[in-house]
């Protein structure tokens, strides 16, 4: 059976990177957008460009710091209200720079796991009790292949937190299933591999892809609406799944 049409999207973290990407790409699909992030200068520019590029397209944009749980439980219903509703929910905002675990200055990891962690959970409290009450929607939870297993030094944080994304995604799936009244509402878990965006400076692998290339990837992945996608699917699928088999050791190496 095709999908439905997910016309109202709200994607977090949308002021760079691979949310301003997927804002881009869905908006030349026609589709109407709610865009937050920290950064609302670079949202206003973002609205400024769709709307140029694209005069149907509506582009709502807000302020929103989602480790500030109070504040994501008040702007994403009155965002969605301004759309008439929401289709998809996006949660991709996230942190990716951390330091070795003991040597001292714990603080980035600790933004780390509360952005990636706790923001994320937070968005996906004010998503999915909206998509309860229609019965309907489209979660999309934002992991990374970073997440399959445990990582060394500067990426241990966010490796952890990646996994937590994924196994919060998951809990979420088997809990709206249990019930007929919300089947509905899809779960999605994208995991990114090596995408030239500023969360991966300095890590950036052989198989590393271009933001274009990523982007155009993840968009493909996040409108099948499958349980879970690899972007790009080559060569990250069967990297995961080598990743998850070898010892650590040696997978430490390859990461």
């Amino acid at each position: 059976m095709p999908h439905p049409t997910r016309q109202r999207i709200l994607i977090t973290g949308a002021s760079s990177g691979l949310g301003e990407g997927m804002a881009r790409r869905f908006a030349a699909l026609g589709r109407d957008l709610a865009l937050v992030a920290r950064r609302t200068d670079r949202l206003d520019a973002l609205r400024e460009e769709l709307t140029t590029a694209h005069p149907g397209v509506t582009v709502l944009t807000a302020a929103l710091d989602v480790d500030d749980p109070a504040a994501v439980a008040e702007v994403v219903p009155r965002l969605a209200a301004g759309l008439g509703g929401l289709d998809r929910f996006i949660a991709n905002a996230g942190l990716g720079k951390g330091v070795p675990v003991g040597t001292g200055g714990a603080g980035p990891n600790r933004a780390v796991l509360t952005t990636n962690v706790l923001g994320t959970h937070a968005c996906c409290e004010a998503a999915v009790a909206l998509f309860r009450a229609q019965g309907h929607g489209h979660l999309v939870v934002v992991s990374s292949v970073a997440g399959v297993r445990g990582m060394s030094g500067t990426r241990t944080a966010y490796a952890t937190s990646k996994a937590a994304d994924a196994v919060l995604a998951e809990g979420i799936r088997a809990d709206l299933l249990s019930s007929r009244a919300t089947r509905r509402i899809r779960v999605t878990t994208i995991h990114p591999g090596f995408i030239e965006t500023d969360i991966n400076t300095g890590r950036r692998g052989p198989f590393t892809v271009d933001l274009d290339t990523g982007v155009d990837a993840m968009t493909a992945a996040v409108e099948r609406e499958p349980v879970r996608a690899y972007v790009p699917e080559w060569p990250w699928r069967p990297v995961a799944a080598l990743l998850r088999a070898l010892p650590l050791p040696v997978a430490a190496r390859l990461s």
